[in-house]
């Protein structure tokens, strides 16, 4: 009998569809899970779900608090509850992979955060003793792993210093929904809501964190203040919201609409919504991974907007399939002839839009039958 235990402390869309794909191939599936979160796929009726503590965000206390307990409670159910079956880690928690040292189950990895990479975010540098012990415990576990996936082109060549190259593979992220498509502007009911019907529209939508280059944003829409019919739509919330506020507020900007997170129903129009969008990378990790909602934007049409540099996997993808620019955070006046440019310039407009979809493509939810 072919049985698999997935760990994923804080599971979305992305997990319960490779959760599914494990259970049209194995006779028993359970995942290990502090929360849930169900989109318009749900998960599959037959796989056993075991409840650990949710990850908690709301502090540092609490996130580092709520991964060690989840990593207690993975280990002793792995230990006695799932004996003997195939497990599939998620790197959430970030430690909770490592647990495969101790364990005699077969197992592979998929990493969504390199450690101990991503210490260095925190000011532990890899002279650090544990920094450099977490480099041997990978190095050790990947040899063990009878394979590792991550998410991009990038973040597999950074795992390059921990295995063989053979054991490791990239496979693309997808949109949360299979309804985002295009939508008519005189019919979507999201422009009709906010009466936006005459506007160009710029739109940011998601995190508004201290580690996002966000604030660029408003730089752009202050250089863009006198051309009346370019709106700037704000979606999401996040550290950082309220200094975009003040921001918008200081420069007396009119051009600006701030929103908190669309629901699910929403979701579709308010993407759609976009002449261009923008997607902002923090200084720090941007060269590994491509933001999820860069799928979700490919799938409604957008063009893109990218504040990210030519190192970065996002420029790599943008470049290849030709629907946006990528520009250096402080590149302001750049990024405003762009979007002057696709405002004045329909042809190019369509192009990009029609290239998005395009690449839309190649990013769809049944990339998850790749990790079984």
């Amino acid at each position: 009998m072919k049985r698999v235990v997935l760990v994923n402390q804080s599971t979305g869309y992305l997990m319960v569809d490779i959760v599914n794909a494990y259970a049209s191939k194995y006779d028993e599936v359970a995942l290990i899970a502090g929360s849930i979160k169900l989109n318009e796929r749900k998960l599959n009726q037959d796989v056993i779900t075991d409840k650990i503590v949710a990850y908690n965000r709301t502090s540092g206390i609490k996130r580092i608090s709520t991964w060690l307990w989840g990593t207690f409670q993975i280990f002793f159910k792995l230990l006695f509850k799932y004996r003997g079956w195939y497990v599939v880690y998620v790197t959430n928690p970030p430690m909770s992979y490592l647990l495969a040292l101790l364990l005699n189950n077969r197992f592979s990895v998929i990493v969504y955060d390199i450690y101990p990479d991503a210490l260095a975010n925190i000011g532990i540098k890899p002279t650090n003793f544990f920094f450099r012990k977490w480099v041997d415990w990978n190095k050790k576990l990947f040899e063990k792993a009878e394979s590792v996936v991550t998410l991009s082109e990038g973040m597999k060549k950074q795992l390059h210093n921990y295995g063989r190259e053979d054991k490791i593979v990239a496979i693309s992220n997808w949109p949360a929904s299979g309804k985002l498509q295009p939508v008519d502007k005189c019919t979507n009911p999201f422009i009709k809501e906010h009466n936006l019907s005459n506007k160009f529209i710029v739109l940011y939508s998601g995190n508004i964190g201290k580690t996002h280059n966000v604030e660029y944003i408003i730089e752009t829409a202050k250089a863009l203040r006198n051309h009346e019919d370019i709106h700037f739509m704000i979606i999401g919330e996040g550290g950082k919201k309220k200094i975009l506020q003040d921001k918008v507020s200081e420069y007396n900007l009119n051009n600006c609409t701030f929103l908190t997170w669309q629901n699910t129903d929403k979701l579709p129009y308010s993407l759609a919504s976009a002449d261009v969008a923008v997607i902002t990378l923090n200084d720090e990790t941007s060269s590994l991974s491509v933001p999820s909602k860069t799928y979700n934007l490919f799938a409604v049409g957008a063009p893109l907007l990218c504040i990210a540099s030519e190192k970065t996997e996002l420029y790599q993808l943008v470049s290849k399939y030709k629907n946006g620019k990528c520009f250096d955070k402080n590149n302001i006046q750049g990024m405003v002839d762009y979007i002057i440019e696709l405002h004045n310039n329909t042809e190019l407009k369509t192009e990009l839009s029609y290239n998005s979809l395009k690449a839309s493509t190649h990013f769809t939810y049944k990339n998850a039958e790749k990790y079984v």
